[in-house]
């Protein structure tokens, strides 16, 4: 199964529609496909990954691009 990474608003259902699709994960073919802009803008607007999405991410080496100063904290 491929799985889509996407940005959804928290105060909308589980179903509720994508704000942006920022990627895919394909754990058998082991393929990642990440947006990092557009993901970066996302993170310094307060957006929280989920843990598999921030696994996924800290692999790719995305918070490293967050600036220094960024005060975001992820759980």
């Amino acid at each position: 199964a491929i799985y889509r990474i996407v940005a959804i608003d928290a105060r909308s259902q589980r179903e509720g529609r994508d704000l942006q699709k920022l990627g895919f994960y394909d754990p058998i073919k082991n393929q990642t496909y990440l947006n990092i802009p557009v993901i970066l803008y996302f993170l310094e607007r307060g957006a929280q990954p989920t843990g598999i999405v921030q696994d996924i991410s800290k692999r790719a080496g995305v918070f490293k691009e967050l600036s220094s100063n960024h005060q975001t904290k992820f759980h």
